[in-house]
């Protein structure tokens, strides 16, 4: 089953890439970007008898730094 992890920094952490994403795309003359945060999107193959809780683990053991990332697990219906 296909299972997708959204790892975003949190409200309140600084984003040095998401600054400099947005610096460029002014300078590319794209205009109306407010603000741009980077995140990480991991896509994962697992076997159906891999429950919620062991994704959730996973994330916070080793997907996402929980100390200054959030992270949201999206699993693909059957």
């Amino acid at each position: 089953m296909k299972t997708r992890i959204h790892v975003t920094l949190k409200n309140g952490v600084l984003d040095p890439q998401g600054k400099a994403i947005h610096h460029a795309l002014e300078s590319l003359g794209f205009e109306g970007v407010n603000d741009v945060r980077q995140g990480k999107l991991i896509e994962l193959d697992l076997d159906d008898s891999v429950s919620d809780a062991d994704i959730e683990a996973m994330c916070r053991k080793l997907l996402a730094n929980m100390v200054i990332e959030n992270f949201e697990i999206e699993r693909e219906a059957a």
